[in-house]
């Protein structure tokens, strides 16, 4: 599902138009990104919990070449599955 997809599903579910839902999409994804980058998780009940979470560095390799190369720390999201979505998934 692309953004444009997920703005029209969202304007539809909530009787929005598509600029309101593309508004409401941006600001959700905004407030995530600095509570993100503030460290803080973020936790959506039924759905799941975003968690910024720090990368060390260290050596990975180029699949074309299998050259090795140096990777610097960063930081990354990762998502894990609320009960919610779990038991709706399967």
């Amino acid at each position: 599902m692309t953004k444009a997809e997920l703005v029209t599903a969202i304007a539809e579910k909530a009787g929005l138009t598509r600029v309101q839902a593309k508004d409401a999409l941006e600001g959700f994804v905004g407030a995530m990104t600095e509570a993100l980058k503030a460290g803080d998780d973020v936790r959506i009940v039924g759905f799941g919990t975003f968690v910024a979470v720090d990368r060390e560095a260290g050596t990975a390799r180029n699949p074309r070449t299998g050259e090795t190369v140096e990777r610097p720390a960063s930081k990354t999201a990762r998502f894990r599955v609320g009960e919610g979505l779990k038991t709706a998934l399967n």
